[in-house]
């Protein structure tokens, strides 16, 4: 199958590591006509733009999703730049610990600004603007198979990955007739440089503790996040219309059944 993105400018958040980078180097193989990547580590986003094709024209918005006017202020740089935004990709997040017992406001407001409210909000801009052009568009949002239920320690994360999952098939539903398409990944584990960080140095687990985990997974490793990237790209091109309103498990084993 042959994707090609040409006649759409896409934004991409967290593009500065993991998912969020794959899926801008994804979308420039597939010669994606301009793309708006977007991370709160703006040294690292001027190397991913240097690493991409010279054919991929980019605009680099280094930004903080947690703040409040974040998404206003990427979106109208985007736009200011191609003209327009055609696609969405919020792949931005975080997967701080916290339980019911032990989780506190400042975690949840964190969280839910990051993983939901400022994509809530990138959301808005870019359909509107769609609208606006009499357009169409295609958004995909990076959510967690922990929405489903979610690990005891991931209370917050998991609702707030629940909560994008029920807007990306509430904007699906909202704007089908006027053909724009929202769709969803519900991702598992997957082996991201934050992942390593998260588990080799927050939760004290040293550096080989990819080596202990993988025995237990069905394919003894993780998922990678070129992985996700490719899905993400597919859904946003036309190669996967009508397609709207999903929310597709990637994960390494069928949710709902006897592990």
């Amino acid at each position: 199958m042959n994707i090609d993105l040409s006649d759409m400018i896409i934004l991409v958040t967290g593009a500065a590591n993991g998912v969020g980078h794959a899926v801008a180097r994804e979308a420039s193989k597939a010669n994606a006509a301009g793309l708006v990547l977007t991370d709160v580590d703006g040294k690292r986003l001027q190397q991913v733009e240097a690493e991409l094709s010279p054919k991929t024209q980019v605009h680099a918005v280094a930004a903080d999703l947690e703040e409040s006017d974040a998404a206003e202020t990427i979106c109208k740089s985007g736009i200011e730049t191609f003209g327009r935004i055609d696609g969405l990709v919020n792949a931005a997040g975080i997967t701080d610990r916290a339980d019911l017992l032990s989780g506190g406001v400042n975690e949840w407001d964190r969280t839910f600004a990051i993983n939901t409210r400022t994509p809530f909000f990138l959301m808005q801009h870019i359909v509107k603007d769609i609208l606006k052009r009499g357009s169409t568009g295609s958004i995909v949002n990076i959510q967690s198979v922990n929405a489903h239920t979610g690990s005891p320690e991931l209370a917050i994360y998991s609702a707030s990955k629940g909560a994008l999952q029920t807007l990306t098939r509430n904007t699906a539903n909202a704007f089908m007739r006027e053909n724009i398409r929202v769709n969803g990944i519900n991702l598992g584990w997957t082996l991201t440089e934050g992942e390593h960080r998260m588990q080799a140095n927050t939760l004290n687990q040293g550096d080989d503790w990819l080596e202990r985990v993988i025995v237990d997974r069905p394919w003894s490793r993780l998922l990678t996040p070129d992985e996700p990237a490719r899905l993400a790209v597919y859904l946003l091109s036309s190669e996967s219309a009508p397609l709207t309103g999903a929310s597709i498990d990637l994960e390494q084993s069928v949710i709902g059944t006897p592990q």
